[in-house]
């Protein structure tokens, strides 16, 4: 006989062998626990059991057993977007889950994940909520205001490539600013952009990011990147550089929160809140982009080089919050 989906992936709560398997308990006494959770409490739990199992197989890691190791880590790399009560959510179904199998080890239980929850539930108050996303017509509006800036061209360049790389290649700001020419590989239709390592890739496999040209368009990324590098004369080494007081390029890479304060000085600009914004201000903001212009899941995935579809589909969801409003759809039937 062949296993069911859920033993396939090893989800316990919706056919609970090991419960059924108990000589100890009464099928009366089996059945009343069969029910005390609720059907779509159920499917929440799978959902959430799900999540983790893609994430442990992008990072070949075994999810059954899995080590508590490996759920610290699983629940860091949540911490980068989900709220406290989500990654406690998390826990709470992949506990469930390891009790309904019987498994005897049930890793959510080590002191370690305990202690993780705990530093995670005091670092979220600072940055619970994510930033706003920059989106493609506040690109376009600050690109607008550049031209009318009292600033030196160099820098301008400079600032213009990171913001249209930063967004078009969906980067956090450590890859923004660790990129390198020697990570470049310019052709007639864009250009790769190898990351050798990030947050997300434990194993330091690294990706390619593609960024195809756009011709004719302010938004070419891959132009703006272009008369950069050659208005600088960078050929190697960091590609993203600060400058002295007397505008002399530095040697070094700029770092990741002069990033950030590059994405809140344009922001500002266009008469924004620079507050609610930063450099992943980029990521979410392609990602929410994409979403708004019906671009498929596995795309964007691809792109952003999310792990958890349900990251993206929060991106989906943030991006349709307006479309088919029914505020929308009464007010449009009453007019009519």
């Amino acid at each position: 006989m062949s296993e069911s989906k859920e033993q396939q992936k090893h989800f316990y709560l919706r056919n609970n062998d090991a419960l059924m398997n108990s000589t100890k308990l009464s099928m009366k006494a089996k059945q009343s626990i069969l029910l005390s959770k609720a059907e779509n409490t159920v499917d929440a739990y799978e959902s959430d059991w799900d999540d983790f199992v893609d994430w442990c197989t992008y990072q070949k890691v075994s999810y059954f057993p899995a080590t508590p190791e490996t759920i610290v880590n699983y629940i860091n790399d949540l911490a980068d977007y989900a709220k406290a009560n989500t990654i406690s959510r998390r826990i709470s179904a992949i506990s469930e889950n390891y009790n309904a199998s019987g498994h005897r080890d049930n890793p959510c239980m080590a002191p370690i994940v305990k202690q993780a929850l705990r530093g995670i539930r005091r670092l979220k108050g600072t940055f619970q909520q994510g930033k706003t996303p920059v989106l493609l017509e506040d690109i376009e509006d600050i690109l607008d205001c550049m031209t009318k800036l009292d600033v030196p061209e160099l820098q301008l360049l400079r600032d213009k490539a990171i913001l249209l790389i930063g967004f078009m290649g969906a980067f956090r700001r450590s890859e923004i600013s660790a990129i390198t020419v020697e990570h470049l590989q310019f052709s007639p239709q864009g250009v790769e952009i190898f990351v050798p390592s990030s947050k997300a890739d434990q194993e330091g496999q690294g990706a390619v990011v593609a960024i195809p040209h756009i011709p004719g368009s302010p938004l070419d990324a891959v132009k703006a990147l272009q008369q950069w590098l050659r208005a600088s004369g960078i050929s190697e080494g960091p590609i993203f550089r600060g400058f002295t007081k007397n505008m002399s390029l530095r040697k070094t890479a700029i770092s990741d929160k002069m990033i950030a304060e590059i994405v809140k000085k344009y922001i500002s600009l266009i008469g924004l809140d620079p507050t609610m914004y930063g450099a992943h201000s980029l990521r979410h903001g392609f990602a929410t982009t994409a979403a708004a212009y019906g671009v498929e899941e596995r795309n964007i995935m691809r792109q952003t080089r999310h792990h958890s579809v349900n990251m993206v589909r929060r991106y989906i969801n943030e991006a349709n919050k307006f479309v088919d409003n029914p505020i929308s759809t009464i007010f449009e039937k009453r007019f009519k």
